[in-house]
């Protein structure tokens, strides 16, 4: 089996490379069977297919996601500058 450092590169590029994600901020940490991921994204659609992307790369591995929704909208009110 592969080491643990090396699984996590690849579902990292995986996550990178994926047009359903190409997610650049997401952390991966693979520890044994388990696969964490964390970090932010835009919406829970992106959320998701992290999952589904991770899944497809490493079948065998159970999926940690404790990835948080941020929406990127603008900014509301006016911003005070003095």
């Amino acid at each position: 089996m592969e080491s643990e450092q090396y699984l996590a590169a690849n579902l990292r590029r995986a996550v990178a490379e994926d047009p359903r994600t190409a997610e650049l901020g997401v952390r991966v940490t693979v520890r044994g069977d388990h696969v964490m991921l964390s970090g932010q994204v835009a919406c829970e659609n992106r959320r998701k297919a992290l999952e589904e992307v991770l899944h497809e790369a490493a079948p065998q591995l159970t999926i940690f996601n404790d990835v948080r929704v941020t929406p990127a909208g603008e900014p509301e009110g006016e911003e005070d500058l003095r």
